[in-house]
Formats: structure tokens, sequence, C-alpha cells
């Protein structure tokens, strides 16, 4: 498939070819769906912790005789059915992260890339270059009306582009290697380099 390729001042630069084995997919929600929860599952720390009966701090001492008194039998006050007592099966402190193979992973990033292309979303720009001028950039960007926008560059990121583009709200800018399911999918456009469309190419053969 076909896409125009634009600079960003807004004129055009030619055409490029898509892959239509990346670009053209019928996207499943499905896949999607388990990609970016993998995703997600994995950056969750997972540090929640709540205290046990062991290590609450009030006296181990029995709070009572254990018969006589007409009310229930109690140890210590530690017990999780007083105020300020123990949490029974609370969360520990664990990992949420689950294993989704690698197959699967890629042909997820081939679903968002054209679910992006289906719905329009998806611009290819010349090259990401800059003098690291930020109100420049943020000028191109208001004019090519990019609201929430992610650029995918090849290889390496340009560092005049990156220094331009880190104070623009709205644009974030990934290597062809950080090009993942949620951050194509979080944004409302999606903009690819030449030298990202290659790295993206190469990466998903």
């Amino acid at each position: 498939m076909k896409a125009d390729v634009i600079k960003l001042d807004g004129g055009k630069a030619g055409s490029i070819e898509l892959d239509e084995a990346l670009f053209g997919l019928e996207p499943r929600a499905d896949i999607l769906h388990r990609v970016v929860r993998w995703q997600r599952n994995n950056a969750q720390a997972g540090t929640h912790k709540v205290k046990t009966r062991s290590e609450t701090s009030y006296s181990t001492k029995k709070i009572y005789r254990q018969k006589g008194t007409g009310g229930a039998r109690h140890g210590d006050r530690n017990a999780p059915i007083f105020r300020g007592g123990g949490v029974y099966k609370g969360p520990t402190p664990r990992s949420h992260g689950h294993d989704l193979p690698k197959k699967f992973r890629k042909l997820g990033l081939k679903h968002a890339l054209s679910a992006k292309a289906k719905a329009g979303e998806l611009v290819v720009i010349d090259a990401a270059e800059a003098d690291g001028k930020t109100s420049v950039l943020a000028k191109q960007v208001k004019n090519l009306g990019w609201k929430r926008a992610l650029i995918i560059d090849g290889a390496a990121v340009n560092e005049g582009f990156a220094k331009a583009a880190r104070n623009i709200e709205g644009l974030d800018i990934l290597p062809g290697i950080g090009a993942n399911v949620y951050d194509i999918l979080k944004r409302d456009t999606l903009v690819l380099t030449k030298a990202g469309v290659e790295a993206l190419e190469a990466r998903l053969k």
C-alpha cells in the first residue's frame, strides 16, 4: 500500500510503499487487548503489602480469660476481627507479569500499526530533525494538527529533535526498537519517519 510522505513544514516529499503484512491487516481487538494487558501487567510494581497478625503492634497477651465472660473466645488483639488487628489473606509483594510468546507480541505490533493505518491516523514524514528550538517545532506540530502524537524514528532519535520535542505537551518520540502496542494505541496520531518504517519492517519480518 502507498502512503504520502510529508515534511515537518507540511510540504510534500513524495510517497512510500508500506508493507501490507504490517500495515494492511484487519485489526483484531482480542490480540491488541492481550498484548496491552501483558505490557501493563509487566509494568505493575506489585509492591502492595498489608500487615498480618504477626506484624501488628499490639501485645500478644490473652485479652481476657477463656471461660466465664459470656464473650467469644479470643487470644490477643492482633486477630483480624479487631480494629487495628492484622489483615487476613491481604496482598503481598509479587510480580503481576505473565508470559506471552514473541510471535504473538510481534503480531500485536503489526495489528496496532494496521489499526492506525485503517483509522487514517498514520502519518509518514521524511525525517525527524530539528535544531533544538522548541518554539519552532511546536509551531510546526500545531500547523500539522497533531495534538497527541507518537513519533517513531529509526535506529536512533535525532538529538536536536529530541531536545526540541522534550517540552511539547502531547508529543512523544521513540526509536524504532522502542515501538510498542500500548504507546501506539494511546496516541491519536502515529507518525513514522522513513527510517522508522524501515526499522519496523526489519524488526517485524
